[in-house]
């Protein structure tokens, strides 16, 4: 083909070479290779226009200076493709200086603002290592067209999509030719000599290099047990996005436009959406708090939510599928996107938001260049329309870090404490990530802050004076005394044990007065094991009924402690005073809800009688609670979560009617003390009585043949005989006990 002078201006400063449709057709082949002999070849982007005829191909000024070409000179040229794996480019390098003296000027120029323009008007097109190239761009106001040589590209690392975490360790590799993506990186500097005032981040250096920059790195970045989380974020948002637009095009496939991160408070869900700009080579990510878009004027909170989508509406309309990608990223987005209908007695604000946030991710107008990204945990209480795909297609939840994530957490909490060498030699990081189960990021981050006030609470004298010791200031490290002190009284996981409530229950110890005790404990440790073991379905739920004051909460606090599950929540009527009906049925499911966010869960179901508000006069019982608490016996857990439900009842008749003890998996009897042998064991274990009237109280016992008495009643009784004078215990509980006898026949 024969070398010609480009035919427009405008055709000029698109940096393409210009053919006749009827040899390369631009629609079908985007790019071309020209030879100008064995060692000299060069890779354009092609235009088609009229004026040019067949077998000629046009340049503008700079490209034929560049590849010394000149006028009707013959050059070999061939369709060209690039490779994706090899030959994109992750960032471009450009030397840049004024096209003429006449329109320099000192003012600073944006160097960001260049990069978006750049990518706006090259996005898909060639580039070679050297190739002169006219720039125009504006800046408010003012117009400036720049002269830009490429001075190095180096090609995207498709691999790091799939294992970002291991990326700050690769090396770029240079390219020689490349075709630039929308979101490929681009880095200004200054020609030698040149009086350009460069300005922002996408200048030198500093600049990013990737769609996933490069420097990032987890530790240095705070972030901890979230490598999976990260890497299902970036397989599933970013992938596609590395590959060029008209290979989409072809595929019809439309990018992920939404995700939404949920999990219990702490996990770090709101610390990801602060780190992630710096991780991501787009558009400055847009961060909002939920709340803020809420606005007292009518209107308001509608044109806020348009406001965030303006830019990247406006380079869609400019750039269409070579538009970069722009992010936004809402902090509990709950706040904003609750279920429509769902705000009695409000002035619908909260709907007519969520519908503005519908229809700009996927209305009428669909835009392919955005990501929003929505974190919450509440997300029961999201629109469901928003999650359908289209908008919030992933929605990946951010759990509770397990063991090797909250090694991870520890380590960069104490990152700086051991680099000053404050942390004692007797601190065993990996010993510390076994006992905090259920500790959430930021529960973790508090448990060595605990640790810290603990260690300098040391040199605190009892008057409130702080010892200014200069030495003992120096020497002073934290301790395992003070990570010890730390998780005994300081931090408790919001998702842990209720020890406090437990201990309540076995005050004093759980006394073992005959075989029957035995029996339940047994049977309730192999129900642990069942619930524990990886082969079963891992769902077992107890029934523990028996008459009153038996002791079946004792017993069930005892087989929970017992299992030593990372998490024991306890349901109890007390908690629930006042509530009404619909505040029972949600306060049981978030029992159940959180209880399925912990591997290994025990939940108590103490008396589920009072929980269902059962009266026998009448009778009177809550149905809307029975059916909750049906719903919630016989629905299986989640993936990898594995619960153990223990209820207690006293009127098994009653629970037989309703149908509730079919919904329980196996039904423990807790019998009450029946003989007299049994009476004694517990009133000798009580040590309220000396030996001599524990022999005297056996005997009289021993008279009576028969007993039916809870242990709990029993030990009332022994509790006030203790309040009596040092004779008249013996005549107290015995009189007490022929009552109790008395009035059971």
């Amino acid at each position: 083909m024969k070398v010609k002078k480009c035919p427009t201006d405008d055709l000029a400063i698109t940096n393409c070479a210009v053919v006749n449709k009827d040899d390369y057709d631009a629609s079908r082949i985007k790019h071309v290779e020209v030879k100008t002999g064995p060692a000299h070849r060069y890779v354009f982007s092609i235009k088609n226009h009229p004026s040019v005829r067949r077998n000629e191909i046009a340049f503008a000024m700079p490209q034929r200076k560049w590849a010394a070409l000149s006028l009707d000179q013959d050059v070999h040229v061939a369709p060209f493709n690039f490779d994706p794996n090899t030959q994109y480019i992750g960032s471009i390098t450009l030397d840049a200086d004024f096209q003429t003296k006449k329109n320099q000027t000192a003012e600073p120029l944006n160097s960001d603002l260049m990069a978006k323009e750049f990518s706006m008007q090259f996005g898909g097109q060639a580039f070679t290592t050297g190739e002169l190239l006219v720039f125009q761009f504006a800046d408010g106001d003012k117009k400036h067209t720049l002269s830009l040589a490429v001075k190095s590209m180096e090609a995207l690392d498709l691999s790091a999509i799939s294992n970002p975490e291991g990326q700050h360790n690769r090396k770029p590799k240079e390219l020689y030719a490349g075709q630039l993506l929308p979101n490929s990186g681009v880095v200004f500097d200054k020609s030698e000599g040149s009086l350009l005032n460069l300005v922002g981040k996408s200048k030198g250096k500093a600049a990013f290099r990737s769609i996933i920059n490069p420097d990032w790195d987890f530790q240095k970045m705070g972030i901890g047990g979230l490598d999976n989380e990260f890497s299902g974020i970036f397989r599933r948002a970013f992938a596609s996005r590395v590959f060029p637009p008209e290979f989409i095009e072809q595929l019809g496939m439309k990018h992920v436009r939404g995700i939404l991160l949920f999990g219990p408070p702490g996990t770090g869900k709101t610390l990801m959406a602060r780190q992630i700009g710096k991780m991501l080579n787009a558009r400055e990510p847009k961060i909002v708090n939920g709340p803020q878009i809420l606005d007292k004027y009518v209107g308001e909170s509608e044109a806020n939510i348009r406001k965030l989508f303006a830019e990247a509406e406006e380079e869609w309309k400019r750039c269409g599928a070579n538009s970069g990608l722009h992010i936004i990223i809402f902090d509990e987005i709950d706040a904003i996107c609750k279920q429509r209908g769902s705000m009695a007695g409000s002035t619908a604000v909260h709907d007519t938001v969520v519908n503005q946030l519908l229809s700009k991710m996927d209305g009428v107008d669909q835009l392919n260049n955005i990501l929003v990204i929505g974190m919450t945990n509440r997300k029961d209480m999201i629109d469901e329309a928003l999650l359908r795909p289209g908008r919030m297609e992933v929605q990946m939840e951010i759990s509770l870090p397990d063991e090797a994530g909250r090694l991870q957490i520890l380590k960069i909490h104490t990152a700086r404490m051991r680099e000053y060498d404050k942390l004692g030699q007797d601190v065993d990081l990996e010993d510390l990530s076994k006992r905090t189960k259920n500790f959430s990021g930021a529960e973790i981050e508090g448990l060595v802050r605990a640790a810290q006030s603990s260690a300098m609470n040391r040199l605190v004298k009892a008057g409130g004076k702080v010892q200014l010791d200069p030495d003992a200031v120096e020497k002073l490290a934290i301790t395992v005394e003070d990570f010890d002190n730390a998780l005994e009284h300081d931090i408790k996981p919001a998702f842990g044990q209720s020890e406090e409530e437990l201990n309540r229950y076995l005050t004093g110890g759980l006394i073992i007065w005959g075989q029957p005790v035995h029996r339940v404990l047994d049977e309730g440790d192999l129900l642990v094991k069942q619930a524990r073991s990886p082969d079963t379905r891992g769902f077992v739920t107890v029934l523990l009924a028996g008459p009153p004051n038996s002791g079946k909460t004792s017993l069930a606090a005892k087989i929970a402690k017992n299992s030593e599950f990372p998490f024991v929540k306890l349901c109890t009527p007390e908690d629930m005073v006042g509530f009404t009906e619909t505040a029972k049925c949600n306060a049981l499911r978030k029992v159940f809800d959180d209880a399925y966010r912990s591997p290994l869960s025990v939940i108590i179901v103490d008396n589920i009688e009072r929980l269902l508000d059962y009266a026998p006069i009448g009778p009177r019982y809550s149905n809307l609670v029975l059916q909750a608490l049906l719903v919630l016996l016989k629905k299986r857990p989640p993936a990898n979560r594995r619960l153990l439900v223990l209820a207690t009842a006293s009127n098994r008749s009653f629970l037989q009617e309703l149908d509730v003890i079919s919904a329980f998996s196996t039904v423990i009897d807790v019998a009450p003390l029946t003989t007299a042998q049994e009476v004694g064991t517990v009133v000798d274990d009580s040590q309220a009585f000396s030996p001599q009237e524990v022999d005297q109280i056996r005997q009289e016992l021993s008279k009576q043949q028969r007993y039916f008495i809870g242990v709990k009643k029993l030990l009332d009784i022994i509790d006030l005989a203790k309040q009596s004078a040092e004779g008249y215990r013996k005549d107290v509980l015995l009189q007490r006990l022929a009552e109790e006898h008395a009035s059971w026949n």
